[in-house]
């Protein structure tokens, strides 16, 4: 079995650095999604029966049939704090239960009541509150709309699109072909005799109603391929409990331009799927992925933002299966033209992006979240499933890494390289390579032998270090973390209720069973430095391959009717990269007897990944398109809470040209996660390896990183205040600007930055959107100041990084740059103010130990400054917190003023 691996990866390392996209389902392939898919609009067989109404305070049901099978379903309806609107459709007598998401939502929602507004035969009105918000409920077909005044903000099953496979007996096809000859023979028997049969009888069962749905079960009831074993090249699912697929369709009016359902490498604002496939969200390990592309990749987070110039909604599709998203517009496909022409023509059709949302099992759990900014939307999410976790200060400087660092001597010698050129990091990265024989939690006794004179020599230098931690382990009974999880019956079963087994980079491996809780507490406590031999404070965590990644199992992946308990992998494996993120970040917390923050990069992700720490884009490649969609990439995973995002600067893949590799660099800077990564096999990459020249432009841009950080940090505090994102796209912070809808090849960091980063090989020259009627920006190298709401073209050279301050706003910056972030802890800060046409700016501070939960006691500053009337002053906008500094204002830049003729200063008291 070894050896196959070996030939398998041998095959996989050196063959053509290209997704085989033959390795992973369509949704042709995919028998539920060709099912659901094959459904035609405006032929909904669900009809609501109103006399099953039940109100409380918390909630109203209704029951919803089938009129082709009779199967009935509970509806369920929340009004939610916050302006969120909670729907839930299950079977009302499931055969046994289905899987309802755990773990995901911070807390069980808060509610507010619902009051019914008016009722008749044909449904039901219910008022939400605030603004004329009302729910109409339509009864024949089902139909659910939510309305303001007299516009629709959104409709459920408006295309009659509802789909619910309800949990059936399985006929045992063995057994039918055996008894099929004496069926046939007993059912002459009844004809012969009906005739003696008992009317009364007879009678009863027509009356019954269970009997009648049995019966047009029975008869409606169609097998099709797929539905109870599915086979996917050598690979077979067995389907124990049979077709369960759900699907729900919404529709949007007057929206054009939806945005979210990461992760795919496509543009920021979401295609239309209908000449394609859906977008696909199903966690898979894709080798090389390719771009432009609705396929699946590491992550899903099934949020969807709609936005106009009127008001911003989101959709939670809170399901952990395999899930495929339809996107459809009456308005795709037509030209500027086309769309010029239906105005003048008065055209009166309003534009209308209808989605789709098909799971392959649980239930129909949505949160409707309805704005009507696009920051209420944020908060909402965020009320929901919790915000960015804090990072240390620390994890927002530059990272090192590469596929591996072969041993001590190396790591040292990388370490010592920055210093001599002047380059500062903050963490070095050691890939599988580091372990005895991929045996996680280890070290290689012959490369690695005094793991902690390495982390003593960083923690000298005021550095840290960063280790792979990944969820496969070795079989091997000679291996400590194999034999606990083992005997602790903590490992997936397999269908036949054996240790699931697979495998991945030590060989033959075995998979914990991270949806249970004991087992997560167990690998917790792992982290511990009594466990976890070697490892010191400042040994962080990164956990890749946690799709999870099964190389010889279907997709790269687990197989779907794999155990976890009580439910199958088909049901929670889009959760289970979050559960070995939660693990891992819960371990580093509890190591130091929870006071100081973990990090934790990982690989796979869910909604709710944003409380555990960063996410990168996955395997991407030295390629100018790659370093173009990581910007996109990441303001996906912004817009739906996961603000911690970075892509491999330079690319994992392939070997990036001098130039590619500085523009990475300069775009990297402007990301919240900033890391170099490689590939074991790509030409080693540390920035003094490419003359003499690029090393300047690269060491001049890490630098530039470091200026910025007290900013990154309080844009982080905010993040994790508000579930705002750190990087966002223009639309956020310009609502009403249709110009930047589509935007995606430039970006705000907070409201303040707008970065369009060089991402064309050979470009001399960049167009910038700079939004904002009667606003200003700044070039922060030239501070030469630009008027907004035009398209401001840029000659650059490779020194260039477009980068502009707001007008109107206060940035702190420390200039004094050294090795590493904590050597700067206690240096000075100097405020660029950037005036707008008021003359008036404002911004803000925060301060706080930078590494400790000390803030959740009030240990911190945060300070307003404004600048108004030629007066610059700072206000203390957490009164009752208490936290002393070293650091001081040691300069004021003011951009956009003429030089004074006097200044005075006033401190607190003089």
């Amino acid at each position: 079995m070894v050896h196959v691996l070996v030939l398998w990866l041998a095959v996989c390392l050196s063959g053509t650095w290209a997704v085989d996209k033959g390795n992973f389902k369509t949704c042709d392939q995919s028998s539920f999604c060709k099912r659901q898919r094959a459904l035609k609009p405006g032929e909904s067989p669900y009809r609501v029966l109103l006399e099953t109404m039940e109100l409380t305070n918390t909630r109203l049901t209704l029951q919803l049939i089938n009129d082709n099978n009779k199967v009935r379903l509970l509806l369920e309806l929340y009004r939610l704090q916050g302006n969120i609107t909670r729907v839930k459709i299950n079977e009302l007598k499931p055969l046994k239960p289905r899987y309802e998401v755990p773990d995901v939502l911070v807390r069980e929602p808060p509610t507010e009541p619902l009051s019914v507004l008016s009722q008749d035969e044909n449904g039901v009105v219910l008022s939400l509150g605030a603004e004329s918000q009302r729910v109409i409920v339509s009864a024949r077909p089902f139909r659910l709309d939510i309305m303001e005044g007299h516009n629709v903000l959104m409709s459920l099953n408006s295309r009659g699109l509802l789909a619910f496979e309800h949990l059936r007996m399985r006929k045992d096809t063995f057994s039918y072909k055996v008894t099929s000859t004496v069926a046939s023979v007993w059912d002459n028997i009844k004809r012969v005799f009906s005739s003696q049969a008992e009317p009364e009888a007879e009678k009863k069962d027509e009356a019954d109603p269970a009997n009648q749905a049995e019966t047009a079960k029975e008869e409606e009831e169609k097998v099709e391929e797929g539905m109870w074993e599915e086979t996917f090249k050598s690979h077979s699912d067995s389907k124990p409990n049979g077709p369960s697929a759900v699907s729900l369709d919404f529709s949007l009016p007057g929206v054009e331009h939806v945005y979210g359902i990461p992760e795919h490498a496509e543009p920021l604002k979401l295609k239309t799927t209908e000449s394609g496939d859906p977008y696909r969200l199903y966690n898979l390990d894709v080798f090389q992925y390719e771009l432009y592309n609705p396929m699946a990749l590491y992550g899903a987070v099934p949020v969807m933002l709609a936005h106009n110039t009127k008001r911003t909604t989101g959709i939670f599709w809170l399901n952990a299966a395999e899930t495929w998203v339809d996107i459809s517009s009456n308005t795709a496909g037509k030209t500027v033209f086309g769309k010029m022409l239906d105005y003048v023509q008065g055209s009166s059709e309003t534009p209308q992006t209808d989605v789709r949302w098909i799971s392959e099992s649980g239930i129909i759990d949505v949160f409707l979240m309805l704005g009507p900014t696009p920051k209420d939307v944020f908060s909402q999410y965020a009320s929901l499933t919790g915000t960015q976790s804090f990072p240390p200060l620390s994890s927002l400087g530059y990272h090192q890494c590469r596929w591996n660092y072969n041993d001590q001597e190396d790591v040292r010698s990388v370490d010592a390289g920055f210093d001599e050129h002047d380059i500062p990091y903050d963490f070095i990265w050691l890939d599988i390579e580091h372990t005895d024989g991929k045996r996680y939690f280890t070290w290689d006794p012959h490369k690695f032998a005094t793991p902690k004179d390495m982390l003593q020599g960083l923690m000298d230098k005021k550095r840290k270090m960063v280790a792979i931690v990944d969820p496969h382990i070795k079989i091997d009974n000679n291996y400590k973390i194999h034999n606990e999880i083992r005997s602790r019956g903590f490992y997936v079963k397999n269908k036949d209720g054996g240790d699931y087994e697979g495998w991945c980079w030590p060989g033959s491996a075995g998979y914990p069973d991270f949806t249970r809780a004991d087992m997560r507490a167990w690998w917790a406590s792992m982290f511990a430095y009594d466990q976890y031999e070697g490892s010191m404070e400042n040994l962080y965590t990164w956990n890749d391959m946690n799709e999870p990644s099964v190389f010889n199992g279907p997709e790269v992946t687990m197989h779907k009717d794999a155990v976890h308990g009580s439910w199958e992998h088909r049901d929670v494996h889009n959760l289970y990269g979050l559960y070995v993120q939660m693990a891992t970040a819960d371990g580093l917390i509890q190591r130091s007897g929870g006071v100081e923050r973990p990090f934790v990069l990982t690989r796979a992700f869910f909604a709710g990944s944003q409380r555990y720490g960063a996410v990168w884009t996955g395997d991407n490649a030295a390629e100018w398109d790659h370093l173009k969609i990581s910007i996109p990439m990441c303001l996906s995973l912004g817009l739906v809470g996961i603000s911690f995002c970075g892509a491999d600067v330079g690319g994992f893949f392939k070997s990036p040209s001098p130039e590619l590799l500085v523009r990475w660099y300069q775009t990297g800077a402007y990301q919240p996660f900033f890391r170099a990564h490689a590939h074991l096999d790509t030409p080693r990459r540390e920035p003094w390896l490419f003359g003499p020249e690029n090393l300047a432009l690269i060491r001049d841009v890490v630098r530039q990183r470091y200026t910025f950080l007290p900013y990154w940090y309080q844009l982080f505090y905010n993040a994790y205040r508000t579930g705002e994102p750190v990087m966002r796209p223009l639309w956020v912070e310009y609502p009403q600007d249709p110009a930047t809808f589509a935007v995606d090849d430039e970006f705000l960091i907070g409201r303040d930055l707008l970065v369009h980063p060089v991402t064309d090989e050979g470009s001399r020259g960049v167009t910038a959107y700079l939004p904002g009627k009667d606003e200003f920006w700044y070039d922060i190298h030239t501070f030469h100041k630009h008027n907004g709401a035009q398209n401001l073209y840029i000659p650059v050279t490779m020194s260039s990084i477009p980068v502009f301050q707001r007008g109107g706003s206060i940035i702190p910056r420390k200039l004094r740059v050294r090795r590493s972030s904590s050597c700067m802890e206690h240096d000075p800060y100097t405020l660029f103010v950037a005036l707008n046409p008021q003359r008036t700016a404002e911004g803000e501070l925060y301060i706080d130990d930078g590494h400790t939960f000390n803030y959740e006691k009030k240990e911190f500053i945060h300070r307003r400054f404004s600048f108004a009337n030629n007066v610059l002053s700072s206000v203390n906008i957490a009164p009752d917190a208490k936290f002393t500094t070293k650091s001081w204002v040691e300069r004021i830049i003011v951009l956009g003023a003429s030089k004074p003729s006097k200044i005075t200063l006033r401190t607190a008291g003089e």
